[in-house]
């Protein structure tokens, strides 16, 4: 007897969760960064931020990405989602005081190697998203020179938080940007703002 199969096959109509995260850690960078630079100190707002836009928003689009199949994305949202709620309770944690400076200088080396891994991986996704991830990992070892060198070389490493800081707003505005592109370009139904997609050789021939 020949059994007949029937094949369902579910449309992904939900939109794209991509602008979320990336404002999310964007729009938090800078304003962190901005404190980095110098230009205010380092206060709750910078907390809150961290909490609920740079933490829990990138958390929910990597599980939106994660829903709509796309491994990276998942991978980077949640992670730095994450990065962002650790970051808040290490200081939180310690009763706002800074933390070692040693272990930050580890902290902030273990996430700058993984970020230099998300890297590679965006070579085969857009210009934008590289340079979000190639400026993000200068940022991490900026910050991990800057706490590592804190206690033998303070002048430095006040130095070396300063260019961090001014890095970091690049690093946040280029995020900023590639969200933004996104939500325009969809909007108008074409390309606004260019993200600059890479082009797969088989696609060149």
């Amino acid at each position: 007897m020949q059994q007949n199969e029937t094949v369902t096959k579910i449309k992904d109509t939900t939109s794209n969760p991509a602008p979320l995260g990336l404002l999310g850690f964007g729009m938090t960078t800078v304003l962190l960064n901005l404190h980095n630079a110098g230009y205010f100190g380092f206060n709750t707002m910078i907390l809150a931020m961290g909490l609920a836009y740079g933490g829990i928003a990138q958390i929910i689009a990597g599980i939106q990405e994660w829903k709509k199949g796309n491994t990276f994305g998942a991978t980077a949202f949640t992670s730095y989602g994450l990065f962002w709620l650790s970051l808040v309770a290490l200081f939180m944690i310690s009763g706002y005081d800074k933390p070692d400076k040693t272990a930050t200088a580890s902290y902030f080396f273990m996430w700058g190697l993984f970020t230099l891994v998300m890297f590679v991986g965006t070579l085969r996704l857009n210009r934008a998203l590289q340079v979000v991830f190639g400026t993000l990992f200068v940022l991490f070892f900026l910050l991990c020179i800057r706490d590592a060198t804190a206690v033998s070389a303070a002048s430095f490493s006040s130095t070396i938080g300063k260019i961090a800081g001014y890095e970091g707003i690049i690093c946040g505005a280029s995020a900023i940007y590639a969200g933004l592109a996104q939500v325009i370009n969809e909007v108008y139904g074409k390309v606004v703002l260019s993200i600059g997609p890479v082009v797969a050789k088989a696609d060149k021939k």
